[in-house]
């Protein structure tokens, strides 16, 4: 099981309190199998984190797996084995932005 941890305005919109915990299946563990698992449990999420049309990370969204930002990285990679196996959760970050 993967634990995903989301920003409190998603967990709002998804009515969550606190880690989501998901199953990916077969899938191997990448950011795209755990988003694609998120909003498939939680439909309304679909358009928070990525874009309906393209389906690439909204710009201000940042993905962390074992203290490690991996926003960057590509979205098929396989993630840690702590990610995996459920020892350290996913997080979804938004960041801020203005001045």
């Amino acid at each position: 099981m993967i634990r995903v941890v989301l920003p409190f305005h998603l967990r709002t919109l998804a009515r969550v309190d606190g880690e989501v915990v998901l199953g990916v299946g077969d899938a191997r563990v990448t950011q795209t199998a755990i988003l694609d698992a998120l909003e498939a449990r939680y439909p309304m999420l679909c358009g928070t984190i990525r874009d309906h049309a393209t389906r690439r990370r909204r710009p201000l969204v940042r993905f962390y797996a074992c203290s490690k930002d991996v926003t960057h990285d590509d979205p098929d990679a396989l993630l840690p084995e702590a990610v995996a196996d459920g020892q350290s959760p996913f997080l979804i970050v938004g960041a801020i932005a203005g001045g």
